[in-house]
């Protein structure tokens, strides 16, 4: 008597095995919203590095680095305009007025426009800017440590009388008591503005 051969259906078993179980669906079905998540957080940082971060069209934002500059004129002491149309003001000091609207030309406002146009003269009208950690004024004015040449006229200005020291804002320790040292100076050699009575500083 031979035995017939019992043949077994591979097809449904085979199938069942190579098919995507239901688990590994709910898996990629999991998947997709944590894709779709992390792309929207990509996009979003983009979008924030581009046109918020580094708004192309807000001043206040532009990458000022430590360099030369041209100047256009000297506006008053403390104060140049650059030929790129931007205006610095010289950081920590203050000069007395010369052009402030609807104000009398304070004493030795004269001096010390006439000291700082002669600085920034002799070195060809060219100015090395540095920069502390605010880099604007309340007015969008460039807030700057200025070179003309050799001279740091943020300090000379302070040395020869003609500009006080404005300690009640916040900028490097160092810088302010450089330029502390310098007032204190002035004031000892009475030069410029501390050689005036109480009543007309």
């Amino acid at each position: 008597m031979v035995a017939r051969r019992t043949s077994i259906p591979l097809g449904p078993l085979l199938g069942s095995w190579l098919a995507p179980s239901r688990f590994t669906k709910s898996r990629r079905r999991r998947k997709q919203p944590a894709a779709w998540l992390l792309l929207l957080i990509v996009v979003l940082f983009v979008f924030f590095r581009v046109f918020v971060h580094q708004n192309p069209f807000d001043r206040s934002t532009e990458p000022w680095h430590e360099g030369t500059y041209m100047v256009e004129r000297v506006v008053d002491g403390d104060t140049l305009k650059l030929t790129n149309g931007e205006t610095v003001r010289l950081m920590g000091i203050d000069s007395p007025e010369t052009v402030k609207p609807q104000s009398p030309v304070e004493p030795f406002g004269e001096e010390a426009a006439a000291f700082t146009r002669r600085l920034v003269q002799n070195n060809s009208f060219q100015v090395r800017l540095s920069f502390d950690s605010q880099r604007r004024d309340k007015y969008g004015r460039l807030l700057a440590y200025v070179w003309a040449g050799e001279y740091f006229l943020n300090e000379e200005l302070v040395r020869a009388g003609l500009a006080r020291v404005e300690t009640q804002y916040s900028y490097s320790p160092l810088m302010k008591e450089r330029l502390i040292l310098a007032e204190t100076e002035a004031k000892a050699q009475h030069r410029g503005i501390w050689s005036l009575s109480n009543s007309d500083k």
